[in-house]
């Protein structure tokens, strides 16, 4: 015998020691009859079968081909196809539900971010536009000559309409800064556009919190605002008071903020000096009788809401002033304070009828006349306006006359003076002044009496 196969025999017997009686009769051959039954305890193992199970186990670990795993279910690994650093049976990587779902296993269709992701198996596919936001610069840039076109239409829907077209989350509180700040600089007409604006935008997109930073902010710039509009902190506490009539924010944020400022320890600095003074008028303006109801007309009658007696009223005024001043540019301020260029017809019926039943001297007919070329030349008063008072106070010069009987001899002086310093009137307007048939005396025999 070689000295490999004594060395193997060895081994054999080595291993053999560590089995059971019951395996070494197996793996000798012999019948499991012919082993001696108290031999199976000689282990002190209680479970013949597991013992048993264990030590065939052992044996062939090596060179197994069934599942290692402890909850394995005793199959080939890979189905038997293959061994080491082969993919095993096709289709053995997938799930029993995606093989009965008939779907694609390959293409994880649940899933966006997976490479292989088909958008073309969504049946109800939505794509969205995302609108990147503003940043506070940008958000002045876009709003200012959407709020300088709003006081020129007053349509509250459009702005709306175009809010909803940028994102400007974060920067809400912007509209009320810009556009407070631009109506400082504008007349009563646009305040009034500017409190509409922020009540009709309250709830969506402002909030209370968004209206109340924006005054925050604006109480904090009365310095730089009043070098601009010197009454800016009064104006800005109408607007206050005007949002909390409004609901827009609560009555307590006026209150509040004046305490504060009031029971400051250290010395008010000029910003809050001012903004307390505009929050002491906010506060007067809501806590007066019917303070509430009086706040609707905070900006006072505008425009053409003011009724027509009313108009006609401040235009004879201005013309007095005017008559006595002979002040043009003051004049031209009133009449633009007034904001109804619409109605300007009235203002050259007014000036013409009071230069005939008011004026004795040519002079003040001249400065009439060169009032309405002034007007006219700076298109204050439009031509179809003044072509439009003219035929008016054409068509009534047969009543005037009754009162004041030099009406048609103090028209014609004035046409005179309108045409010396060439005021512009339409041809249709020249053709259309009145005159009346000059009555002449008969022969001296007749005694003087006039001829009907």
């Amino acid at each position: 015998m070689s000295g490999d196969d004594s060395k193997n025999m060895g081994e054999q017997s080595k291993v053999g020691s560590k089995l059971s009686p019951l395996v070494r009769s197996y793996v000798s051959g012999a019948r499991p009859g012919s082993v001696d039954i108290d031999s199976f305890y000689e282990d002190d193992t209680n479970d013949l079968m597991t013992k048993f199970t264990n030590d065939v186990r052992r044996i062939n670990h090596k060179n197994s081909s069934r599942s290692r795993g402890r909850f394995g279910r005793g199959l080939a690994k890979k189905n038997g196809a293959g061994g080491h650093f082969t993919w095993g049976v096709a289709g053995s990587e997938f799930t029993e539900h995606q093989l009965e779902s008939g779907i694609d296993p390959i293409v994880d269709n649940s899933d966006p971010l997976d490479p292989n992701y088909d958008s073309d198996s969504e049946e109800n596919c939505k794509f969205e536009t995302i609108t990147p936001p503003l940043d506070s610069d940008e958000v002045e840039r876009f709003l200012t000559p959407v709020l300088l076109e709003y006081f020129e239409h007053g349509d509250t829907g459009e702005v709306k309409s175009i809010l909803q077209e940028v994102n400007i989350a974060g920067n809400y509180h912007q509209i009320p800064i810009v556009l407070i700040s631009l109506a400082l600089e504008k007349k009563s007409s646009h305040r009034e556009l500017a409190s509409i604006l922020i009540s009709d935008l309250f709830g969506k997109p402002l909030t209370s919190e968004d209206i109340e930073r924006g005054f925050d902010i604006l109480l904090s710039q009365l310095d730089d605002l009043e070098l601009d509009t010197p009454d800016a902190s009064i104006v800005l506490g109408n607007f206050i008071a005007r949002a909390i009539a409004d609901d827009c924010i609560p009555p307590k944020y006026a209150t509040n903020a004046k305490q504060v400022l009031e029971t400051k320890e250290t010395e008010l600095n000029p910003a809050e000096t001012r903004a307390l003074k505009a929050l002491t008028n906010a506060n007067s303006l809501i806590h007066a009788k019917r303070g509430l109801i009086r706040l609707d007309t905070v900006w006072g009658m505008t425009g053409g809401a003011r009724p027509v007696k009313y108009l006609i009223k401040q235009m004879r005024l201005l013309l007095k002033e005017y008559l006595s001043s002979l002040d043009i540019v003051e004049a031209e301020r009133c009449l633009r304070e007034l904001e109804v260029p619409h109605f300007l017809h009235e203002f050259v019926y007014e000036a013409i009828l009071m230069g005939i039943e008011d004026t004795k001297k040519p002079d003040e007919l001249m400065a009439i006349a060169k009032l309405l070329k002034t007007l006219s030349d700076i298109n204050l008063i439009s031509v179809d306006q003044m072509k439009k008072g003219f035929l008016r106070l054409f068509d009534a010069i047969p009543d005037i006359h009754i009162d004041v009987p030099h009406a048609y001899a103090t028209l014609e002086k004035f046409m005179q003076s309108c045409f010396a310093i060439k005021l512009f009137l339409p041809r249709d307007v020249i053709n259309s002044v009145p005159s009346r048939g000059r009555k002449r005396f008969v022969s001296e025999g007749d005694g003087g009496r006039i001829k009907e």
